[in-house]
């Protein structure tokens, strides 16, 4: 569902791409990296900028630091990738990948500092290369940082919610359903994976309007709540394309 006007201001189904990226790269703990044949991977070593920018935490005798040093120029090319990994177990979990390719400099006082040149977001539907004001610019989504805390609660704690939730779902999406599960929820809408005996899908639940912290988005999800006890679909409803759709 594109842009809409919802009590004047403008109100969107889905985050801009940017806005995905910037959120896979807050709530990412680990990342993997690559430079000058070299590939490590670091958890809880990274810090991230206002701007995007990534600070890599290593220790003085990482093999990074030494490529780093060791550089012609000092700064030597490098990709960055970090996985989007749904917090509930599901049958594939590995929900976007973000690739940041660039350049590795060494920062006074300790650790490498990473200038993307190109940041690309891998998704089921497809890779979108995103221009780099625009990813600079974007902010992070305001539930990132607690989503998987909300998403694993949900879960496990509350699935007579999941099942009322799925009555939203129109009744051919759910054909062959086996296992309905929460996937994904950001400021704009959640999003449940429908499994099947060999493939899924995923349905999107859009939002009246962006919840921008925990206390609005429980307003949000009452209000869906609601709707799915009153037997009626939204026209927020959304269905998403996956690899594994069948």
């Amino acid at each position: 569902m594109g842009d809409g006007k919802r009590d004047g201001q403008t109100w969107a189904a889905t985050p801009a791409t940017a806005e995905r990226a910037r959120s896979v790269l807050a709530a990412a703990w680990s990342c993997s990296v690559t430079t000058e044949g070299i590939r490590e991977e670091l958890v809880g070593a990274h810090t991230v900028t206002e701007d995007g920018r990534v600070i890599l935490h290593v220790p003085d005798d990482s093999a990074l630091l030494a490529a780093a040093i060791c550089a012609p120029r000092g700064e030597p090319s490098a990709v960055l990738e970090f996985a989007d990994v749904a917090p509930v177990p599901l049958r594939d979990r590995i929900r976007a990948r973000l690739w940041l390719a660039g350049w590795l400099t060494v920062q006074e006082g300790g650790g490498l500092a990473f200038q993307a040149t190109r940041v690309v977001l891998h998704r089921p539907a497809g890779a979108e290369v995103i221009d780099l004001a625009e990813f600079a610019a974007a902010r992070p989504d305001p539930l990132a940082a607690a989503e998987a805390r909300l998403l694993t609660h949900l879960a496990d704690a509350h699935p007579d919610a999941v099942e009322r939730l799925s009555r939203l779902v129109e009744p051919g999406s759910l054909h062959g359903a086996v296992r309905v599960q929460p996937l994904a929820v950001d400021r704009h809408g959640l999003t449940l994976r429908i499994e099947r005996r060999r493939a899924h899908g995923d349905v999107r639940l859009a939002f009246h309007r962006p919840a921008d912290d925990v206390a609005q988005l429980t307003e949000r999800m009452h209000v869906l709540l609601s709707q799915a006890s009153a037997g009626h679909c939204p026209r927020a409803l959304q269905r998403q394309r996956t690899d594994g759709d069948g």
